[in-house]
């Protein structure tokens, strides 16, 4: 007898970690092993204003920048959908599932602004 398709009951609650879904062999496994970007806020204070709203914290910019740098995303916008959808993505940003990612003009108003002026990106790693 050919049974019914039954409708899935959705949970309330999911348990998952990124931890892990992130092979220990992945690039950015290794890459982390290496990445200390404490200094990055202090390094930065200066270039934030402390009204308006509030501002994307630029260790997420760097991480997500390095991501891109290292699997040849060029393109903004598609950084911000893979960091959207790569579960190995978020967890080398520090950035929950539930966590947005930050608009592609982010980038671009940071790169050209913030960083430049500060020589962030001059800075030895």
């Amino acid at each position: 007898m050919m049974g019914s398709r039954q409708e899935a009951q959705v949970s309330l609650f999911y348990e998952f970690s990124l931890e892990d879904h992130v092979p220990q062999d992945h690039l950015l496994r290794s890459i982390d092993r290496f990445v200390d970007l404490i200094s990055i806020r202090s390094h930065l204070a200066d270039f934030y204003n402390y009204t308006g709203r509030p501002s994307i914290d630029p260790e997420l910019l760097i991480r997500m920048l390095l991501v891109g740098y290292c699997f040849g995303i060029r393109s903004e916008r598609r950084l911000c959908e893979e960091g959207h959808l790569n579960l190995a993505y978020r967890w080398f940003c520090r950035l929950d599932l539930n966590d947005r990612i930050p608009d592609h003009s982010t980038f671009s108003k940071n790169r050209h602004g913030r960083f430049r002026r500060s020589e962030l990106l001059s800075l030895p790693i």
